[in-house]
């Protein structure tokens, strides 16, 4: 064996020891249940498979599952990007001293400033701002400052608590921004009015230091004030050129199956006609080309009733949200970009 190879096996096993560190056993035995039931084929057979199979496609433990890897060929297996490719692949085009203006929200909303409509505070400026009115009222977000996957995101009634207790709340959950609820566009609304249904639109800076779009995905909420796959929700493949939705949606829990359509409002998901759609692709696009240090970045992006606006840029934008929408995998299309890093 070379000595590529030993590294690369080496660090595979890493990963299978952080995989199987931070496995959520509750969901795994639930995968594990449903595949054996699905595929006839044993769990004993399905953990050896799975096992080989984060060393072979650099997948986790759970995505062996969502990949539906137990009923696909080693063909269709090799063209799924896991957490461990993702990893690699991010680590070159997002270089760890450039991704803080992404991963802590304080300087990403100081950095662009100029693509948010809205304005986000610190949680110590804003009770600053709020002691010099006396009172603000409406509805907030609070979040932690290098929050992920919507983790720990509250939202808070200001007109029905004092300051000293959203002072109290932001302490305790250890929230540091606090950002104005956003009012959805009406269409969204109508489609799931639970929480901020958001588009996810991955960028690439390209070898013509242009920008392509690696992909365009809804993430609808379903009885949750966050849109993320972790909570629960779903997501739908959006068209790059039409910003038409053009599938079901799908979770990441993979006992579901798609919908057609929202298990909540009845409204159908395919065919669903996203608003100002060339208006988000370009404001992405532009946030893009802004700074290019981070080259694939996913914005988060709401509409609202005057147009987009960017809630987040992620430097590890999900791979399931990717590829899970699509039920196909996607690795070829980030690799091409691997080798001018």
């Amino acid at each position: 064996m070379c000595l590529h190879k030993k590294s690369s096996m080496s660090k595979r096993f890493i990963y299978l020891v952080y995989y199987l560190k931070h496995l959520d056993l509750k969901i795994f035995y639930k995968f594990l249940d449903f595949s054996s039931s699905t595929s006839k084929k044993s769990k004993t057979l399905l953990v050896i498979d799975c096992l080989k199979s984060v060393f072979k496609y650099n997948v986790s433990i759970l995505e062996y599952f969502q990949f539906h890897f137990y009923n696909k060929t080693h063909l269709e297996r090799k063209k799924w990007a896991g957490t461990g490719f993702m990893y690699e692949a991010i680590l070159k085009l997002n270089p760890r001293s450039s991704r803080s203006l992404l991963s802590d929200k304080v300087k990403f909303a100081s950095h662009y400033a100029t693509f948010l409509k809205h304005k986000s505070y610190n949680i110590e400026e804003w009770l600053d701002m709020a002691k010099k009115r006396g009172k603000i009222g409406g509805m907030w977000v609070l979040k932690p400052i290098d929050g992920q996957c919507g983790l720990g995101i509250l939202k808070v009634n200001a007109s029905k608590k004092s300051i000293a207790e959203i002072k109290k709340i932001a302490k305790v959950t250890k929230n540091g921004i606090i950002e104005p609820y956003l009012d959805q566009h009406k269409a969204l609304q109508k489609l799931s009015p639970s929480g901020l249904n958001t588009l996810r639109i991955i960028t690439q800076i390209n070898h013509h230091r242009g920008v392509d779009i690696l992909g365009i995905r809804l993430r609808i909420t379903i009885n949750s004030f966050i849109d993320n796959l972790a909570a629960g929700n779903m997501a739908v493949p959006v068209d790059n050129d039409t910003g038409e939705v053009v599938g079901r949606g799908v979770y990441s829990d993979m006992t579901k199956e798609p919908a057609t359509y929202h298990p909540v409002t009845g409204e159908k998901l395919i065919g669903f006609q996203v608003p100002y759609f060339k208006e988000a692709v370009e404001l992405a696009k532009n946030a893009a080309l802004f700074d290019t240090r981070n080259t694939s970045i996913g914005w988060d992006i709401a509409i609202l009733k005057d147009g987009p606006d960017i809630i987040e840029g992620n430097h590890n934008w999900c791979k399931l949200l990717w590829q899970l929408p699509v039920q196909k995998g996607l690795k070829k299309e980030l690799n091409k970009y691997l080798s001018f890093v």
